[in-house]
Formats: structure tokens, sequence, C-alpha cells
């Protein structure tokens, strides 16, 4: 079973404070990047994994989308969600990532965003929703970074010339990694790039594009804390075909 610490009351409150968290969508910068990788939703049955406060699943609805199952192991995700983002086309369940069924043929379209890397077993997932999905059915995920995640405690350092760096320790050392991110304890599982590709290769899925994202010169310019984004990626984009 999946870490849930989006239950715990010291990580949900610093959560809840975050940017796209009251924000929706809107508060996310690299959603701008995850739009150009999106099929039109009109008419299409998604799946939203580790849907947290239903943001994507209440876009989609809005887009025109036949049905939407979000689906979040936590439950203090899964109220806020129905709170906020109901809609008739829909349906919020609780269930872990690390066990769940999909139905075959079920959807047109599996989302995600920044959840699988909570998962140990990520193959056992890929190879889910390729089930899951229809011929032709895309499935677009963001991750943390493995860059980013490579390191016991991720974060800015100075060296004795006092240049900021980011380090990377063990990139080739995957598995489990615990961190502090908004609590302590934080658990997440660190795999490269060749190991998310490959594991959706073996599964059967072509990808379709692969985005490092970073922000660009008006979200800098708007924004110009944004700029040290530029020095390491954050976040790693995935659009794949069944």
């Amino acid at each position: 079973m999946a870490q849930n610490v989006y239950d715990t009351p010291e990580f949900f409150a610093g959560y809840s404070q975050l940017g796209r968290s009251v924000q929706g969508l809107a508060g996310a910068v690299e959603w701008p990047a995850i739009r150009t990788l999106l099929p039109p939703l009109k008419g299409l049955r998604i799946v939203d994994l580790g849907c947290g406060f239903g943001w994507f699943s209440r876009f989609a609805a809005d887009e025109g989308a036949a049905a939407v199952l979000g689906i979040d192991l936590s439950e203090n995700m899964i109220a806020r969600a129905m709170a906020e983002n109901a809609h008739p086309v829909i349906s919020y369940e609780r269930s872990d990532l690390e066990q769940v069924e999909l139905p075959q043929a079920g959807f047109d379209l599996a989302y995600s965003s920044l959840a699988f890397h909570y998962l140990e077993d990520f193959g056992r997932l890929v190879r889910q929703v390729y089930r899951a999905l229809v011929p032709g059915g895309r499935l677009v995920f963001t991750i943390e970074h493995p860059i980013y995640m490579a390191s016991a405690n991720p974060g800015w350092r100075t060296d004795e010339g006092g240049h900021r760096f980011w380090p990377v320790d063990g990139y080739s050392v995957e598995g489990r990694r615990t961190t502090e991110w908004l609590a302590k304890g934080v658990v997440k599982y660190h795999r490269t790039i060749g190991t998310t590709v490959n594991s959706l290769l073996d599964a059967g899925f072509a990808i379709r594009r692969l985005l490092e994202w970073h922000p660009t010169p008006d979200q800098i310019a708007t924004n110009p804390d944004l700029s040290e984004e530029m020095e390491r990626p954050m976040i790693l984009m995935i659009s794949a075909e069944r």
C-alpha cells in the first residue's frame, strides 16, 4: 500500500496552502505545457489517477468529457474534491493506485499529475492502465523529474566559492527515497528516465511526447523566482498511446 501522507494533519495543512491547491490548475505553472499533451476531451471517458482536489477532473468535465473517474488514496483529497469539484459526469473513488483494478477498455484517456513517483510498483500500474485504455487511448502524466528527486533531501546548496548547485546523488540507485517536503518522512520512489520509459514500452505503449518542463520567458518575466527552475528539470511529462 502506498504511503497515505496526505491524510496526516501536518502535511495536508501545508499542501492546502500551496498555490496549486488554492488556485487550481491556474496555480500550477506547468499546466500550459501539460495542455499541449492532451487530446480534445469532449466525449472522452477519462480516469484521473491521483486526482487530489479534483481540479483536472472538473476541467475535463467542463471541456465536455462523457465521464470522469477521479481516484485518490487520501480521504482528505476525495472529500475536498467532492465538495469543491463535483459535476454530474464525475465520480470520485478512494483507492490505492498500488492495488487499483481498472475496467478493461473502460477509458479513452488516463491522466495523472505528480502522483506516480509515490508508487513502488510503477510497472503494475502501467500494465493496468494499458489494459484499461481502448486502442488509440492515451496516457498523459507528470512526475517529479528523476534528476530533481535524485537526492535524499533535494535543495540548493552552496560550495566554498559561494556558487549554488543542486546535488544529484545516486541517480542510478533506484528505489525508496525519504524526503522532507511539507512534513518529515515523505516516501517517494526514484526511477531513472530510462526505467520510466522502458516500463511504458514493455507494457505496449508507444511514446508520443516527452517534455522536461521549464518555465517560459513570459512566466519568468511575470515571476522572476521561476528563473531557478532553468537550473535543473523539476517535472517530467510523458504522453503515451496504447
